[in-house]
């Protein structure tokens, strides 16, 4: 897999650096992410006030699938469903997803009282050379003792993030990923990328030119991160794609639990599963 994005990359970069000769192309690239805080089910220290999401330190497993093809019409992923657990999950059929309701997955990219927390974190995609902006980090914790706090633990885990951005799509543009959690990139409101699961580090890459998109015209970027499991947090962004600056992100309607949903089910924790993370 990791091949296969390199491979992917090196081409994307002759070809760009070929067609943006004598293109001024910034030092740095600064782009605005939502982050929404979250209180890990196992963590002991929620804050007064906090309930914790039990779809973080839950299940270990890769998860694709989770979310639709076509990006929300309030610019989030809609819940897929389909295979997925149930309330809290089951042990069979097998393999067991990651998440548990539609409603819990909401809270994820919508601010939601009483579960999350937001702020906005600047994430600057450096000039490389060859046409290719990277951002790389093997301990990617944006907001350790900030918001709902570390909970205990050494990292601040327990958070998602959002980027939206546009683009002027050009001929032999690239974009990979590699890390962990959940990452969804959508690039015209259509899934690109699915890395979705609680996993070690895993890679994903797209080449734009499969996508039938006009060269010249301007196209909506998305990305979407969950770090959903405490050890580690990698992010490994590597593109040739000149991503415009951009400013927060738009706030969907605030997210309300239905009482229904949650109310009947006694806000039970599922048992955490233990294992050994690379």
């Amino acid at each position: 897999m990791h091949d296969n994005v390199a491979r992917v990359l090196t081409t994307g970069a002759a070809l760009i650096a070929a067609m943006c000769a004598g293109v001024a192309r910034a030092d740095t690239i600064n782009l605005n992410m939502t982050i929404r805080d979250f209180c890990g089910q196992n963590f002991s220290d929620c804050p007064a006030g906090y309930v914790p999401n039990p779809d973080f330190e839950n299940v270990i497993a890769d998860d694709r699938g989770i979310v639709q093809t076509t990006l929300g019409a309030d610019g989030t992923p809609d819940y897929a469903g389909g295979t997925h657990p149930t309330f809290f999950g089951s042990d069979s059929p097998s393999p067991l997803g990651t998440l548990t309701t539609a409603q819990y997955f909401s809270q994820w990219y919508h601010n939601t009282p009483g579960y999350n927390q937001t702020t906005t974190v600047s994430l600057p995609l450096v000039n490389m050379g060859g046409g290719i902006y990277q951002l790389s980090s093997d301990a990617f914790f944006p907001i350790d003792g900030l918001l709902l706090g570390n909970q205990g633990q050494i990292h601040n885990y327990s958070f998602t993030g959002q980027v939206h951005t546009t683009f002027t799509y050009q001929s032999g543009q690239q974009f990979a990923f590699m890390g962990d959690d959940d990452v969804w990139v959508y690039i015209n409101d259509q899934l690109v990328i699915d890395l979705g699961g609680v996993h070690p580090v895993e890679s994903e890459a797209v080449d734009l030119d499969r996508l039938g998109l006009t060269v010249g015209q301007s196209y909506a970027f998305d990305f979407f991160f969950a770090e959903r499991h405490t050890s580690q947090s990698n992010i490994m962004i590597s593109t040739s794609i000149q991503l415009d600056p951009n400013s927060t992100v738009p706030e969907p309607t605030t997210f309300a639990l239905l009482s229904l949903a949650l109310g009947g089910f006694g806000l039970v924790r599922p048992r955490k599963r233990v294992y050994l993370r690379g």
